[in-house]
């Protein structure tokens, strides 16, 4: 069952005003639960920019994978049966492990850490662990909140373990009926080999309204 956290005391920067192209469209606040769970709700996500400061992001482009669009290889489909996989098992260990300088990951700092674990207890962040003979081989976090599952980051510690994540995260999205999407963020390559595509920050905060009235799908 989902908690509330206490609400957001900060006036949090409204993307739609944003100009065109301008990823970081605030600064400052705090990263407390309610704080971030509201940026979500309006189709922001934090992370500090080069200054320190803690940054408001809504990416124009904006990276998203629908759920019909999911690209599975002939080789993925191979390795998926290689692995087992749970969910909400493990979120505070897949998150340091995403975190891991060695993965690009600095920016996942303690507080982060700290912050989206308590959304997880409170049942608004998620995980889904990858394994083989037991241990730990990959895996996702993210945000769920209506429709909208912001993934935040994945890792693997042998081949293909992340890419298997995200096909059971997309498996599990679908069992809840349509209107949901994957954010991604940024529209990489590695993305967009899955699926991916770029939309406006515009279509974006369109289909986010769209998606918000959903019921959870981790709920289920």
């Amino acid at each position: 069952m989902r908690v509330e956290p206490a609400p957001c005391e900060w006036l949090l920067p409204d993307p739609e005003l944003a100009a065109p192209g301008e990823d970081v469209v605030g600064l400052g606040a705090d990263l407390a639960p309610g704080t971030v769970l509201q940026a979500y709700r309006m189709g922001l996500f934090p992370m500090h920019v080069d200054t320190g400061e803690l940054g408001w992001w809504s990416p124009d482009p904006r990276g998203i994978l629908r759920l019909a669009d999911l690209r599975v290889s002939r080789s993925l489909r191979k390795s998926i049966g290689q692995f087992e996989v749970t969910i909400d098992r493990e979120f505070t260990r897949v998150m340091r492990e995403c975190g891991d300088s060695r993965r690009d990951g600095v920016w996942i700092t303690e507080e982060f850490i700290n912050t989206y674990s308590a959304l997880h207890e409170m049942g608004w962040a998620h995980s889904i662990e990858v394994w083989r003979n037991r241990e730990l081989a990959g895996g996702l976090y993210g945000i769920e909140v209506g429709g909208l599952f912001a993934g935040e980051s994945m890792f693997y510690l042998e081949p293909d373990a992340s890419k298997v994540a995200l096909v059971a995260l997309v498996n599990k999205l679908r069992t809840c009926g349509d209107g949901r999407f994957i954010d991604v963020q940024w529209h990489t390559k590695h993305l967009a080999s899955l699926g991916a595509i770029a939309i406006s920050r515009s279509e974006y905060l369109r289909a986010l309204a769209k998606a918000m009235p959903l019921d959870p799908c981790f709920a289920n």
